[in-house]
């Protein structure tokens, strides 16, 4: 798999929170909770499950810094 995105993380799914239409998949990187927001179809399509291996990439066309 070849992807443009620079950030990929390796971690480990630790929830899965089912909504009506749409999941929160965590996904714990070093102590770091990732969280995807992906349709309940992509989670039983891919298998998604707790405990599995799973990359978080992240591709955004801007990040914000704030400071207090």
């Amino acid at each position: 798999m070849k992807l443009s995105a620079r950030n990929v993380f390796d971690g480990k799914i630790v929830e899965i929170k089912k909504g009506v239409t749409t999941s929160h998949v965590l996904i714990d990187v070093k102590g770091l909770i990732f969280t995807a927001s992906i349709t309940n179809e992509s989670v039983e399509e891919m298998g998604l499950k707790v405990g599995e291996s799973a990359k978080a990439i992240i591709k955004s066309s801007e990040v914000i810094v704030a400071v207090e």
